[in-house]
């Protein structure tokens, strides 16, 4: 499959496929949430490195989806160190499936995706949850995850029946969601009530991805929801643009600051007062691929690269450069295939992770496209 393949359609409404009167609000909406200027598709910025440099980014990342492949259980699911959070791993590393250009009918790895897919309907619970308290360690994560993955997946999906059971899974949890904002706008490891209203900023963030996620794929995601998730980003904000932990404190951390850019960018607020400071910060702590003196290194270019990948041009190619050598660097060969060892999460998050920051510039996923 061409990695340079042009992006996707944005999702159908749930109830079938585009018409023509449903695609013009739809490029209008989209025309409307683009940052300020002209827009920038992956194809405007240059290739990435030399020739070599560009093949040896490919090659890592087919023998990396590979290894993910060989890692997903035959229920369909992947697992953390200790077959911890099944939920979660199985989200992201379908979505780095995703990002390759398959779907669920077509490609390499049309087939995992489907049993990803599979598995994470399963999990749908009736209060909406999209996994298991009992065996989802901080079941926050792997729900907002599981929205993403699967409203990226409703777009592309051409079974009927499958799509009106993604629609109505999807649905639910959205409303899940909802009720399990604390009252300052966040979220926690777990939902508000059971976490006594304890709130976050990483949580936060995998939350409204989701359901950023959602809405584009036609899912009703009531506007109070994110109104209050930007909130809360604004409060846990410090005057030099870091963001705390929590609401309640806990200091400027590079990672939470780096996706909370990315939270609002995908909340459509690009030009919202507090950015620019937050993108100063952002740089002077992640700017230099070389800084490991910060924790969740991964993490934080996990959601640092989307961040850069939208601001797009000399920066966006600079940045990209310098995390692809790094990311191809590190890549680890052993019997079972290449992949990342690194980080105490384990490799599949941190294998998937990484492949989704190598295949941005494919910009095959409406979530991530600029």
């Amino acid at each position: 499959m061409d990695p340079l393949q042009s992006p996707r359609h944005q999702s159908a409404p749930p109830g079938g496929k585009p018409s023509g009167r449903v695609w013009a609000p739809l490029v209008a909406l989209l025309l409307a949430l683009a940052a300020p200027g002209t827009l920038r598709g992956a194809e405007d910025d240059p290739p990435a490195g030399g020739g070599g440099d560009r093949s040896a980014r490919e090659k890592v990342i087919a023998r990396g989806l590979d290894w993910l492949v060989k890692k997903q259980s035959r229920r369909g699911s992947w697992a953390a160190n200790e077959g911890r959070y099944p939920t979660a791993m199985t989200a992201l590393a379908g979505t780095a499936m995703l990002m390759e250009g398959s779907t669920t009918t077509q490609g390499r790895y049309a087939e995992p995706i489907r049993q990803a897919v599979d598995y994470l309907v399963s999990r749908s619970r009736t209060n909406g949850l999209i996994g298991d308290p009992k065996g989802d360690d901080r079941y926050t994560y792997g729900h907002g995850f599981s929205m993403l993955f699967l409203s990226q997946v409703l777009g592309e999906e051409e079974d009927e029946r499958r799509r009106e059971e993604l629609v109505r899974v999807l649905a639910k949890a959205v409303e899940f969601s909802g009720r399990a904002q604390t009252p300052d706008g966040g979220w926690g490891y777990v939902s508000a009530k059971d976490g006594n209203n304890f709130d976050e900023g990483s949580t936060t963030i995998t939350q409204v991805q989701g359901l950023r996620g959602c809405r584009n794929a036609g899912i009703p995601v009531p506007r109070e929801i994110i109104d209050k998730a930007i909130g809360y980003i604004h409060k846990c904000t410090m005057p030099d643009g870091g963001v705390q932990y929590s609401s309640k404190g806990g200091g400027g951390r590079p990672a939470i600051s780096a996706a909370a850019i990315a939270c609002l960018f995908n909340a459509g607020e690009y030009d919202d007062t507090h950015v620019p400071r937050m993108l100063d910060y952002a740089e002077r702590h992640l700017g230099n691929i070389a800084n490991n003196g910060f924790g969740h290194w991964h993490y934080a270019h996990f959601y640092y690269a989307q961040v850069v990948y939208r601001e797009g041009g000399k920066k966006w190619t600079t940045y990209r450069d310098q995390i692809d050598k790094r990311l191809v660097s590190e890549a680890t060969e052993d019997r079972e295939g290449l992949h990342w060892p690194q980080g105490y999460i384990g490799p599949v998050y941190t294998s998937a992770t990484n492949l989704t920051i190598l295949q941005l510039d494919k910009g095959t996923l409406p979530i991530y496209q600029r």
